[in-house]
């Protein structure tokens, strides 16, 4: 019989392969790691990889990598015949210490040379500068809870992506990141090579680099991966760079509608003393201005102050122009969308809607505690558990990390929600506390401020030497949230001779035991017949020849008061099968 022949992507999930082949994900992990290969249900494979376990599982399946098409930019937005050309949104990512703020300042300088004010403050992570007449709008993202928020929702406002890499030091595993970042948002790639101007750099290793383990070739190569070696220090090829960010730009041929009620996102948002909330909005479409009401979520705002990045006033904030305005009645999310509302009155509605709708998935997403027996029953979904990674060099990252994912189960899965090498840093606090995580730091340094802000949060950090006492502590809190273990102790049966009286929520009754003894405080089973269960009591009090009894033993009689759930009839000859129930810790 001739092999079945199924395209799959270059990279496929263990999950999405499983379907595809129509196996049981267990199966194949189970065969991947017969093979060496430790993998989870979303760890990405290549076709290679999937094609060989396709043949050690004895199918008839041949495996080919489907040629992908140009990814068109996902929009929210269906642009109108009378969309303008708007400026380029640019992300500037790359490692730490690479000089991305040293840029970042260095090209905002230019801008100040050019007698335009400039300079990047603490507080914001969008600015705009100007070349040969045209805006360039620059996001500060990494680290930046902006850059969580712009990548959770498509990443749809980045254009293009700056990645910086220090001549001096290479390929890291950051750069890495913004990489891949990059390429899943569908954006363009211009590589800053920084530091050229050091005595120790290496501008070609840096592209040799990229062209053979990340099949970026630069175009001088005959590629077409734009490369600029820069220096910040000395302004060397600024202008070079942001001319090839414009020329990148210009074959996306970017386009906004201005004629619409303006909307995007908010990018940072904090509170200010005299202020109130202040917050940082990138605008997508339309026109945002003063005394406009502007809702974002389950709060909304009337404009009150309209700031550019540097804090000057502006009369309007075109589509691509980052701004920073107050008059918000809470804080808004990172990450939220904003649009521009007709009046106050269309403002507290859609404010209202918004709020029903995250009331309404908050309720159908609870899980409640009241019920024991319901709680354990929850026991076979799965709970991850999130954390916080950072080591002091990327072997003891990959270790650790690979190390913490190969302890989940069944019930527990472990989400490393961010992971680097380098000190704790308060971002990985604010990501931790957003995400409910554990913050683990394998031989780095906690810094006073980031500690306090810990505290201030209630965000566990633990920092280890050692690799097997870091592993110990998490089998610590593995074993917090295993379900715990309902042991049921049989105490002894008992028939019912006789029932004396039946309220709503008890029933007095006696009986002869039957086998082992009768104490109060237990439950109890009431059979009817042979195997009938018709409902489960609780023993209140015990008396035999009209006194309180701690037992009674097998052969002798008894009254009963029973707490029921509700009214119920108990029959002469129902049996009573008397058990303690009691939760036992479980152990990995």
């Amino acid at each position: 019989m001739a092999e079945k022949i199924v395209q799959v992507p270059d990279m496929v999930t263990v999950g999405e392969l499983a379907q595809t082949l129509d196996l049981p994900v267990t199966k194949l992990v189970g065969e991947l790691f017969k093979n060496g290969i430790v993998a989870t249900i979303n760890q990405r494979i290549d076709v290679e990889t999937a094609q060989i376990i396709v043949e050690e599982l004895g199918l008839e399946v041949q495996l080919v990598a489907e040629e992908i098409g140009p990814v068109a930019r996902e929009s929210r937005h269906e642009l109108s015949d009378d969309a303008v050309e708007r400026p380029p949104i640019v992300a500037v990512m790359g490692h730490v210490d690479h000089g991305k703020t040293t840029l970042l300042d260095a090209i905002l300088d230019t801008k100040v040379q050019e007698g335009e004010a400039g300079g990047i403050t603490q507080h914001i992570s969008a600015y705009q500068t100007v070349r040969n007449g045209r805006s360039i709008t620059l996001l500060d993202t990494p680290g930046h809870e902006a850059f969580a928020a712009l990548r959770q929702h498509g990443a749809t406002l980045t254009d293009v992506v700056i990645i910086v890499i220090a001549a001096d030091d290479g390929v890291k595993p950051q750069t890495v990141e913004a990489i891949k970042f990059a390429e899943s948002a569908n954006a363009k790639i211009v590589v800053a090579i920084t530091k050229s101007d050091k005595d120790t750099a290496n501008v070609d290793r840096v592209k040799s680099q990229l062209a053979s383990e990340y099949q970026m070739n630069p175009e001088e190569w005959g590629g077409d991966t734009v490369m600029v070696d820069v220096s910040a220090k000395t302004g060397h090829n600024l202008d070079k760079l942001l001319d090839m960010v414009l020329l990148v730009a210009d074959m996306e041929e970017l386009k906004a509608d201005v004629d619409v009620p303006a909307e995007g996102i908010v990018i940072e948002s904090h509170m200010e003393t005299g202020k109130g909330p202040v917050v940082s909005m990138l605008v997508e479409h339309g026109e945002l201005k003063p005394t406009q009401f502007v809702v974002s979520g389950t709060t909304y705002a009337k404009v009150r102050t309209l700031l550019d990045y540097a804090g000057r006033p502006l009369a309007v904030a075109g589509p691509a122009t980052p701004a920073t305005i107050t008059g918000f009645k809470e804080i808004p999310s990172f990450g939220d969308r904003f649009i521009v509302a007709k009046n106050e009155k269309a403002a507290r509605s859609l404010v209202e809607k918004n709020r029903l709708t995250q009331q309404h998935e908050a309720v159908h997403s609870r899980v409640t505690g009241s019920d024991l027996l319901r709680m354990m029953n929850k026991s076979d979904e799965t709970q991850d558990i999130n954390v916080v990674v950072r080591a002091d060099v990327q072997g003891s990252l990959t270790s650790v990390t690979d190390s913490l994912k190969l302890m989940e189960n069944d019930e527990l899965n472990m989400r490393i929600i961010s992971s680097g090498v380098g000190s704790i840093s308060e971002n990985d606090v604010r990501l931790a506390q957003s995400a409910d995580a554990i913050v683990y730091g394998f031989n780095v340094q906690l810094p006073p401020s980031v500690k306090r802000m810990a505290m201030r949060t209630k965000v566990s950090v633990r920092i280890f030497k050692v690799i097997y006492e870091l592993l110990d502590d998490m089998k610590e809190v593995m074993e917090s949230k295993l379900a715990p273990e309902v042991v049921e102790t049989p105490v002894g049966k008992l028939k019912v001779l006789g029932v004396f009286r039946t309220t709503r929520d008890s029933v007095i009754c006696g009986g002869e035991v039957l086998s082992g003894k009768i104490t109060p405080s237990t439950l109890a089973r009431v059979v009817r017949g042979k195997t009938d269960v018709i409902a489960e009591v609780e023993v209140k009090h015990v008396q035999r020849q009209q006194q309180e009894a701690k037992e009674v033993f097998e052969g002798e009689q008894c009254g009963l008061e029973l707490k029921t759930q509700g009214k119920l009839q108990i029959l002469e000859g129902d049996r009573l099968e008397l058990f303690t129930r009691e939760l036992k810790a479980r152990h990995l």
